[in-house]
């Protein structure tokens, strides 16, 4: 894989941060959209390579935290049923419903199955046909491909037995409204480049362009 070398090069991590060091002339406050961006810049330590005036604000990138308690509690539902196998991500196993969690149903006896993707939920539903295979298809627009596939692939193949709980969330509605709130300080966000590579990045330049002619400082 091409560049894997150039970003792990301590020495131009190092002239970078202190490039941005120099250029920076006032204070900045900036959010990063994706979860996994946050896990990189906590795990390798840049915050602290960033200058004190640059603020960075961990943003609504875990699929998890933004899924709907109303999802939350059909999940549980669904798991608990006999006749149903109940796959999902394994961060979504202790997330609380109104009463309880997907791990407590499990514990109570329920058949729920930590999946890595959907190909995996499938792959259970074509080895258990007397089974009513769901999987808990929560997420950003990057997820929703592969989710997509999966029903392709039943489809193709021919199972029935197979179906998804849908809770997919977009991107720019997210920013839109942290950026309308009274109470914001985001002036720019690092968006997440994956989900512009599904959805194009045309859809941010509206929200963009709404922000900044009303001089409130956003930007992207």
């Amino acid at each position: 894989m091409k560049y894997v070398d150039e970003y792990r090069n301590a020495h131009l991590a190092k002239m970078m941060s202190q490039h941005i060091r120099r250029i920076t002339t006032k204070p900045h406050t900036i959010m990063e959209i994706c979860g996994g961006q946050t896990h990189s810049i906590v795990k390798f330590g840049i915050d602290d390579l960033l200058p004190e005036a640059i603020e960075l604000i961990h943003g609504p990138g875990c699929p998890v935290c933004v899924t709907p308690l109303e999802l939350i509690d059909k999940a549980i539902t669904l798991a608990g049923r006999k006749e149903v196998i109940f796959c999902s991500f394994g961060d979504m196993l202790r997330v609380p419903g109104s009463s309880t969690n997907l791990l407590s149903v499990k514990a109570q006896g329920g058949d729920v199955r930590i999946v890595y993707s959907p190909m995996d939920a499938l792959k259970i539903a074509q080895n258990h046909p007397q089974k009513e295979v769901v999987f808990f298809a929560v997420g950003f627009e990057t997820t929703a491909p592969a989710n997509a596939m999966s029903v392709y692939q039943a489809k193709q193949q021919g199972v029935t037995n197979y179906s998804l709980l849908v809770s997919h969330v977009l991107v720019p509605p997210a920013i839109e409204s942290i950026l309308s709130s009274p109470h914001n300080r985001v002036q720019g966000f690092l968006a997440a480049g994956h989900v512009c590579t599904v959805m194009g990045y045309t859809e941010y330049e509206p929200i963009a362009r709404k922000y900044q002619s009303a001089n409130c400082g956003h930007g992207f």
